[in-house]
């Protein structure tokens, strides 16, 4: 046990702690995932992934980082922009997730330009300035310390290359916050119960959520971590932000 404690949800734990009780909410979820995350969204997650890859910029030939590349959403598209003469490195600390995001993309006939990696993103197993871009879609707000995987993506970015990273945010609209709320920790607990049968897992998730950091901070962490020309764009209302930055 060390002395220094984070959140895991709205739950103080030791600092080491987090990564495990992560790991186990994502080995509980991964084969319900998409199902849920289509559910929980409304199919409107892949709107927000759409406009994730479109940011991202990808062309013919790159290498692209899909940082907590679960299941496969944005790897799927990324790997037919790069072509067969780049590649997509999807990675992600969870074994389950990377396991049916490989079985779900060799499903699609895709496998040729994909290569899979599990690794956390605070200590990135690449060399510096590897790759062209870098996403990473709803994965931040798990990870331990997110200065010091904001740090390790700068380090493996290529000078010229961009990191996109889309999570859940603060909502803007106004009016918007108490309905979200009663939706995050009375409905999305239902339905983690009735469809995947599995309602903590779905709590944490809500809980996760308030505890990431609002617009602002998340900007001023990248800066921070040394990418520049950094900006976000509230998307759904605030509900998910997408924030984006380079290295020159």
């Amino acid at each position: 046990m060390s002395d220094k404690t984070t959140h895991f949800g709205f739950e103080q734990v030791d600092w080491q702690e987090k990564q495990r009780r992560v790991a186990g909410v994502f080995d509980s979820v991964a084969g319900n995932y998409d199902l849920m995350n289509d559910v929980m969204s409304f199919g409107i997650h892949r709107l927000w992934k759409r406009f994730a890859i479109e940011l991202c910029g990808a062309r013919p030939g790159q290498v692209v980082l899909d940082l907590a590349g679960g299941t496969g959403d944005l790897a799927a598209r990324l790997a037919r922009l790069v072509g067969r003469d780049g590649q997509v490195v999807i990675a992600d600390i969870n074994a389950s997730m990377l396991e049916v995001g490989r079985e779900r993309l060799l499903d699609q006939g895709l496998s040729g330009n994909l290569r899979f990696v599990q690794a956390n993103a605070e200590e990135l197993p690449f060399p510096d300035a590897s790759f062209d871009c870098i996403t990473m879609a709803f994965g931040l707000r798990n990870v331990t310390d997110k200065q010091k995987a904001l740090e390790s993506m700068y380090r493996v970015l290529k000078p010229g290359g961009r990191v996109v990273i889309l999570e859940f945010s603060r909502p803007v609209l106004p009016g918007l916050k108490p309905v979200y709320d009663l939706y995050s920790f009375k409905l999305l607990p239902l339905m983690g119960r009735l469809i995947a049968r599995d309602e903590d897992s779905y709590r944490y998730l809500a809980e996760s959520i308030r505890m990431h950091p609002g617009q602002d901070e998340l900007k001023a962490m990248m800066e921070q971590a040394g990418f520049e020309d950094c900006e976000y764009f509230n998307l759904s209302g605030g509900i998910v932000a997408l924030h984006r930055g380079f290295r020159y």
